[in-house]
């Protein structure tokens, strides 16, 4: 009689009986459906689509309403994608939330540990915005990285230019402007009279011409030709 109370009382505990909880990797994804769902309950399968495919069937075969897992990079937005566009509500959960939930037993899979908390109510799902805002959000992240990244490039042509004596840098406020782009694609092509290059300048350039011409003049290090190749790639890059 105490069994069947203490199975009476966890059956009433669950708030959502057709939970799954998916614990997902770089290659391998990790599905656990309600033990009386399936044979097998918990079920593992690669990341390519036509596996995300035959899992999203597997979950509806199971009688799957929801599904929870774990934000983990980036791994989990195709599988979130297909599981939305079948009809599942799902669950992203923050790692560091799953993490700080207490009473999880060594010898219970990741997946299973969602599928329960899932089940039993105790997971909250993240904010995900509508698809128009996620790719605009990409877009803009994207954006921010070739930013930061060409901040990167152009420090390291301000190295290799210290290194070949070149003070462009030093005498132009921004190097990857009008005037200091005109001066070193005129310098990549081969060209050497300082005042040539210092015409180059726009008008709205304040430094004096004679200061931009003494910054050309330049030595002829031994490895003048590969920082002027690693200027060359930079710039292309930018």
């Amino acid at each position: 009689m105490a069994k069947r109370k203490e199975k009476a009382v966890h059956r009433s505990a669950l708030l959502e009986p057709n939970a799954a909880g998916i614990d997902i990797g770089a290659q391998e994804i990790y599905v656990a459906v309600p033990p009386d769902r399936d044979e097998h309950a918990t079920r593992r399968f690669t990341s390519f689509t036509c596996d995300l495919q035959a899992l999203a069937d597997w979950l509806q075969g199971c009688r799957i309403r929801t599904v929870a897992m774990e934000s983990t990079g980036v791994y989990w937005i195709p599988l979130y994608q297909i599981l939305e566009q079948r009809g599942f509500e799902v669950y992203l959960v923050n790692a560091h939330y799953l993490k700080s939930v207490t009473g999880r037993k060594s010898d219970v899979s990741d997946c299973q540990w969602i599928q329960y908390l899932h089940s039993v109510g105790l997971l909250r799902a993240s904010f995900r915005p509508p698809d128009a805002i996620c790719a605009v959000r990409s877009l803009w992240r994207h954006r921010s990285s070739l930013l930061q990244m060409a901040s990167e490039h152009t420090l390291h042509m301000q190295k290799a230019l210290s290194q070949m004596n070149l003070q462009i840098h030093h005498v132009l406020s921004d190097i990857t402007g009008v005037s200091g782009l005109a001066i070193l694609d005129a310098v990549l092509a081969g060209e050497r009279d300082p005042v040539h290059l210092a015409q180059l300048c726009h008008a709205f350039v304040k430094t004096p011409r004679e200061i931009v011409a003494k910054s050309t003049c330049r030595r002829l290090p031994a490895g003048a030709p590969v920082h002027a190749k690693a200027i060359s790639r930079w710039l292309s890059l930018l």
